[in-house]
């Protein structure tokens, strides 16, 4: 659990000035006996099928099935940190066919060698060069799903870094440090790879309900055992897996969502919240009772 001053943030983020990573040029596929890429000149700009060829070229999502859907201002906003222009000026309005247009000189530019964003999409943020074999690094570099968590997890951070600069930057830093030897934990682990893309899943989570990187519901009012001065609040974030930020009196607490049979369940470090049509169960640190909470107006 921590205490208020941990979740504030600072200033809007202006922009992320990380190098970025594009799928090799069109006529690769040609090349090696695959499919050929579509053509984006066949397509009407902006059309669904615009779209999915300039997916086919800029993956957004996680090698696994997940990501936003095309066409949608989330995946227009991934695209544009994949080449590396999100928050940049000059980039012209999403709902514009000028938008459209500048992302198609981007990608045909970079097809055809003419920028030095063009690198291996399946590498993660840090470079794979010289990592130690067996170690979780090389893991990482050895595995699609890893490296593009790593390189979600990169932006965030990012993310979470620029909000932090007039709170508390090193903290931040010394967490990560943190959250690295975490992760690297997980050689203990039955499942290394999956142990590893869990701790990724979490921290990426955890920023983006932190650092209110992601939208929001709430805040939510529920007064507990029937005293409406004993009141929890709880805001919920649309991060993946979902989380929750609930805060009593000087205290707050980071909850994920958990499998349940009804309602909704999530865990914190010592805490819960079970809800179910408007009444929640909360229990607030470790071993303490169960409080039965209805959600006020």
């Amino acid at each position: 659990m921590l205490s208020k001053a941990d979740f504030k943030v600072g200033a809007m983020a202006a922009r992320l000035g990380l190098l970025v990573f594009l799928v090799a040029g069109a006529g690769c596929a040609n090349l090696s006996g695959g499919s050929p890429e579509p053509e984006l000149s066949a397509n009407g700009l902006c059309s669904e099928a615009w779209y999915e060829a300039i997916e086919h070229r800029v993956p957004t999502g996680d090698g696994q099935g997940h990501g936003p859907d095309i066409g949608s201002d989330e995946w227009k906003s991934v695209i544009e940190f994949r080449l590396g222009i999100r928050g940049q000026a000059g980039v012209p309005g999403r709902d514009t066919d000028a938008w459209c247009r500048y992302i198609e000189s981007l990608v045909q530019d970079s097809a055809t060698g003419e920028t030095s964003r063009v690198e291996a999409v399946s590498q993660p943020s840090f470079s794979c060069e010289g990592v130690e074999a067996g170690s979780t690094e090389a893991m990482i570099c050895a595995n699609q799903r890893l490296s593009a968590l790593d390189r979600e997890l990169s932006g965030v951070y990012a993310a979470a870094l620029e909000k932090a600069e007039n709170q508390h930057p090193s903290v931040l830093r010394a967490e990560q440090r943190g959250w690295i030897k975490g992760r690297d934990d997980c050689w203990k682990a039955d499942d290394r790879s999956e142990c590893v893309a869990r701790e990724y899943q979490q921290r990426i989570a955890e920023l983006q309900a932190r650092y209110q990187l992601v939208p929001s519901k709430g805040p939510f009012r529920f007064a507990c055992d029937g005293n409406p001065a004993n009141e929890v609040i709880v805001t919920f974030f649309e991060t993946e897996p979902s989380t929750l930020v609930a805060e009593r009196g000087d205290r707050v607490s980071l909850m994920y969502l958990q499998p349940s049979a009804s309602g909704s369940k999530y865990q914190g470090r010592n805490e819960m919240f079970w809800e179910h049509q408007g009444q929640a169960t909360i229990v607030w640190g470790h071993d303490a009772p169960d409080m039965q909470c209805v959600r006020v107006r």
